[in-house]
């Protein structure tokens, strides 16, 4: 049996903390993935990070799985070094002898290509190669291809999801989200290329264009005597840490002509602890731009509160996976009734996201949430819609409590 295994966001930590840490993390991994094996087994640097691993008189799925669970436990514990706490994962794709090929070469190819499929289902997890990969490996080549031209070919286009006050039912925001329209496959989901974007690092230029396109955009909206409204843009975690991004930020609200207080930068609760300390510093720059900054997807991940108190953040957005069980599941409703209540204590403004029912924005409003975003209201929309949405005043209709 052959596993092919890439380390997930180990260069945001090598380009942040330099390549000596980035060193010692790789002989960290490799002393975990050493105990994970048995005598007779080996485990092989291939190059950057990633990693193979051979082991023999390995046949029946079952017992591959063991090992890549084993493998994920391992690296899940957070690595210490000179004081920087480190989390890495790991995306794994498993090929068996012989069903998946008879040569080295076959097996580890396979491994490849299951492993590309295990960073599509959302990365630090394990995948068996299968015949109908080799299909999607081609589908994903041609993606990326497409990908690479499709800034230059203006194919991308900026949607505008409204956030609506919880309080008075306007539209107090929105959200700009990134479209990809190919000319032959139509309108991509961004599931599909986000990702590819991120590993290829074009998630830089196309992130660069979309807080280009939505500053202009709002400014243009303003200049039309629409209220003024705070647009909130996606940072990846490759755009944060790119070290000129101060200036980027800065160039592009001048060239744009928006006002900083307009704009909100949004980050993953994963990007804001991948090097807690230099966050901290980097958010406080911004802040004294006057951007605002909020953090995506909380409570998914694995923020520190000690450290949360210390960004310098205005909101936190509930993640839509909380707020879809809030009305069904126990357990979503008190996570998201925590979330609200520490937001609150912290002085930070809370936007529920995902939002689809009236039984939602019921449970919502009961318990003070300040926003909301989702279909209920609005899916994100091109901006010529949006701005009908401004020009008719559209509003969302909240009905008494006794109602």
């Amino acid at each position: 049996m052959v596993m092919f295994l890439d380390l997930d966001r180990f260069k945001i930590i090598n380009d942040t903390l330099g390549h000596p840490m980035g060193d010692r993390l790789l002989k960290g991994v490799a002393q975990r993935l050493r105990s994970c094996l048995r005598e007779g087994d080996t485990v092989a640097r291939l190059g950057g990070d990633e990693f193979m691993v051979v082991l023999p008189a390995i046949a029946h799925a079952e017992d591959a799985a063991r090992v890549g669970q084993r493998i994920l436990d391992a690296l899940s514990v957070p690595f210490n070094f000179e004081g920087h706490e480190l989390h890495i994962g790991v995306s794994i794709g498993i090929a068996l002898y012989p069903n998946d090929g008879k040569s080295a070469e076959a097996l580890l190819k396979n491994a490849d290509i299951a492993m590309y499929r295990a960073k599509e289902q959302g990365r630090n997890n394990y995948q068996f190669y299968t015949p109908a990969l080799n299909d999607m490996a081609f589908e994903r080549l041609t993606l990326e291809n497409s990908l690479r031209r499709a800034l230059e070919r203006r194919e991308f286009v900026v949607h505008y999801q409204p956030q609506v006050s919880l309080n008075t039912g306007q539209i107090v925001g929105m959200e700009a989200l990134v479209r990809w329209r190919h000319p032959e496959l139509g309108l991509v989901a961004p599931m599909k290329f986000i990702p590819v974007a991120e590993e290829t690092g074009l998630i830089v230029p196309i992130g660069e264009w979309v807080l280009q396109m939505a500053c202009a955009q709002n400014k243009a909206w303003q200049e039309a005597g629409f209220p003024p409204l705070r647009v909130t843009v996606n940072l990846s975690a490759r755009f944060f840490r790119r070290k000129d991004l101060m200036e980027t930020v800065a160039r592009i609200l001048k060239e744009t002509g928006l006002d900083p207080d307009y704009l909100e930068l949004e980050l993953t609760e994963g990007t804001t602890m991948e090097n807690a300390e230099a966050t901290i510093r980097t958010l406080h720059e911004l802040k004294e731009m006057g951007v605002h900054l909020s953090i995506d997807d909380f409570g998914t991940g694995y923020s520190s509160l000690s450290y949360l108190k210390r960004f310098p953040l205005a909101t936190l957005k509930i993640d839509r996976l909380f707020v879809q069980d809030i009305t069904t599941s126990s357990d979503g409703a008190v996570i998201t009734l925590a979330i609200i209540a520490m937001a609150h204590s912290l002085g930070l403004k809370v936007i529920a996201e995902g939002v689809e029912t009236e039984e939602q924005l019921a449970f919502l409003r009961a318990h003070r949430c300040d926003e909301m975003q989702g279909y209920l209201f609005s899916r994100p929309i091109p901006a010529e819609a949006f701005t009908q949405l401004l020009r008719e005043g559209r509003r969302l209709t909240l009905k008494k409590p006794s109602e």
